[in-house]
């Protein structure tokens, strides 16, 4: 049961500090930007992100995602099997700070076999920026990750990656954005050619121009009209970018309220891999990108300025460190400030969890925080306590929701052939889904647990992982299902029907609720039409069923 709220004391010294602590924390705020990259695979997300990070200071030297050789790896992709095969498959978290603004980044996995963790990171993020191939427009996943940052209000800066290589025309492009996700358009950037004859961008806002040539910077215009211009770029280039510019006036003009509504998207235009336009695209994110907002709780809605530290978990991972086996938590912060040291209230339990030692991370290395602001993300060593979606308050019980679970889209056993491991593998699996890397799901008939996954790589993700880190070799068997889903009700008696008229196709998942199995969407309807008490639902959030039947 809910403890109550803890009352504050009053009085002149009390209203002072919490003034004081207020300012500190809005002050902090204020500078903090959250924001994750949402793309198809091979829209060269990775190496945006990289590149991110060269221009805020924080590596030296960027990886190359695909280079020859003896290749570097990205920093980002920590996993074997993300070095292994080029692709992101966990949620990174990167803090860095340029020009007095603290960036945390998150790079989230492009593969939509591993959309469910990326939809999780969306729910710690203030920003998203979509990043688009040039030659390639609106692809599937892009188009899903969109709809997701909409659902949640989430603004979305645009950067249509690969201008040097030959891309689709760039009014084509931004129709198409405006078309297939029904988000106005406003270029804050405009592209001086494509292709082989790409040379750099024109800023829209602020009239300068942005080339290509190393060590060139922003040359300031008194507008496309400016006859210097005209000795900075080809005349053909010149008279095209003019032509361009003008055409672009069609498009609304940018506008910062439109944004943050996210009816509305700034677009711009590099190379990652030729490490352009990085620049350009981190100024925009420290000037339009919002500081963290408030946040809705079951109980209220929490601004990031007060004074009393609130957070949530929207992800756990193991072993990033393999030499110590570790599990850290990761948490967002809605609001107060962080300290080491501090015990927090754990809300589902009423536990209070001590913050020995936060940790503040670039990909797989890591530093311990002295202190953590609104907007930030920092790790907390867990040992099973913490769970995905939990909240974190200094005293007040409060829940945030919004962190879901999809229904999967395949489920598997897990099979060994060595029954001497199998308290290894049980203890494996009840990890590995604790961090969400599959779904666990116990038969209430004793039968073998039953993994559920969105897609088949994560399946070689289990494999590899129970392997490398657990030292469990296995193997998957089909099962007689192809779907499943949470089954809710405040009806008690029609659930204890449910389970005695169907007792082979029921199961718990790693939280205790109940879920179905069945193997056709036709058995899921008749289901549905035999207990009509009970709703069948597709989605679930830590803490509550959402009323989504599907």
């Amino acid at each position: 049961m809910d403890q109550p709220v803890l009352s504050r004391p009053s009085g002149p010294e009390t209203h002072a500090a919490t003034g004081a602590a207020e300012t500190a924390v809005a002050r902090e705020a204020a500078r903090r930007r959250a924001f994750a990259i949402i793309a198809h695979p091979d829209a060269g997300k990775t190496t945006l992100t990289e590149k991110l990070l060269l221009r805020g200071g924080a590596i030296q030297l960027a990886g190359q995602v695909r280079a020859k050789g003896d290749r570097r790896r990205t920093r980002s992709d920590w996993m074997k099997i993300e070095q292994d095969r080029g692709i992101s498959v966990a949620t990174s978290v990167m803090t860095f700070e340029r020009d007095g603004v603290v960036f945390n980044l998150l790079d989230t996995p492009g593969h939509e076999d591993f959309s469910e963790d990326t939809y999780r990171t969306l729910t710690a993020v203030d920003a998203a920026v979509m990043v688009i191939d040039a030659a390639k427009g609106i692809e599937a996943q892009t188009r899903k990750l969109f709809e997701v940052c909409r659902l949640r209000d989430i603004p979305i800066i645009t950067f249509i990656n690969k201008m040097d290589r030959e891309s689709k025309d760039i009014f084509e492009l931004l129709d198409e954005i405006e078309k297939t996700l029904a988000l106005d358009v406003a270029p804050v950037a405009w592209p001086v050619g494509a292709g082989r004859s790409f040379v750099g961008t024109y800023d829209l806002l602020d009239p300068a121009l942005h080339l290509m040539a190393e060590g060139s910077g922003p040359v300031r215009l008194s507008g496309l009209g400016d006859p210097k211009l005209d000795t900075l770029v080809k005349p053909d280039l010149a008279r095209e970018l003019r032509d361009g510019g003008e055409l672009a006036g069609a498009y609304p003009d940018f506008d910062p309220a439109r944004f943050l509504e996210g009816t509305m998207t700034p677009v711009y235009f590099g190379s990652a891999l030729r490490d352009f336009g990085i620049g350009h695209l981190l100024e925009g994110l420290a000037r339009f990108a919002p500081p963290p907002r408030d946040r809705a709780a079951d109980s209220r809605t929490v601004t990031a300025s007060e004074p009393e530290l609130t957070g949530f978990v929207f992800k756990i991972q193991a072993n990033m460190d393999p030499n110590h086996r570790d599990r850290v938590a990761f948490l967002r912060i809605c609001s107060g400030r962080l300290q080491k040291g501090m015990r927090l209230r754990q809300t589902r339990t009423g536990k209070q969890v001590p913050v020995n030692a936060p940790l503040f991370f670039f990909a797989q290395d890591r530093q311990v925080a002295e202190e953590a602001w609104p907007g930030d993300v920092v790790g907390i060593a867990n040992h099973g306590i913490l769970r995905i979606g939990d909240t974190l308050t200094e005293k007040e019980a409060l829940n945030f929701s919004g962190v879901p679970s999809f229904a999967p889209e395949i489920l598997r056993r897990v099979m060994i052939e060595d029954a001497m491991v199998g308290k290894k593998l049980r203890t494996a699996l009840e990890q590995l889904a604790e961090e969400g890397v599959v779904q666990l799901f116990r038969p209430l008939d004793g039968t073998p647990p039953v993994v559920g996954v969105v897609g088949a790589l994560q399946l070689d993700v289990l494999a590899e992982r129970l392997k490398a880190e657990y030292g469990v070799p296995s193997r998957y068997e089909n099962t007689p299902w192809s779907l499943m889903r949470w089954v809710a009700s405040e009806d008690a008696a029609a659930l204890e029907r449910f389970r005695r008229a169907i007792p082979h196709d029921v199961a718990e998942d790693h939280d205790g609720a109940l879920v179905a199995f069945f193997s056709s969407d036709w058995r899921r309807n008749r289901a549905a039409e035999d207990f009509p008490e009970l709703r069948f639902l597709e989605v679930r959030e830590q803490h509550s069923l959402m009323t989504k039947a599907g």
